[in-house]
């Protein structure tokens, strides 16, 4: 499994999140098998959000269409990402 991994501040959560849940990129559409949402416990405008993925290319994929998204967009500011293997999970 691959997650995308995408973290940025908001000026507005509310208006995030409305543009988030309105899944302008289709996200199961494009691969998405299943995804979270979190806000830093010390900064409730600060949001990570992990999307998981098959496979690699579709992860790739969804990051350069959100990439393409940012630019049009003002409800988030600076987002840091990155894309990481799932090596590992256990619970307990």
């Amino acid at each position: 499994m691959v997650v995308l991994r995408i973290e940025h501040p908001v000026p507005d959560y509310e208006r995030w999140k409305e543009a988030f849940d309105s899944d302008p990129m289709d996200r199961e559409g494009s691969g998405v098998r299943r995804y979270s949402v979190m806000r830093a416990v010390d900064d409730p405008n600060y949001v990570v959000i992990d999307s998981e993925f098959d496979d690699l290319s579709e992860a790739e994929a969804m990051l350069g269409a959100l990439r393409e998204l940012w630019g049009r967009v003002d409800v988030m500011r600076d987002p840091q990402t990155r894309i990481v293997e799932v090596i590992e999970t256990r619970e307990y």
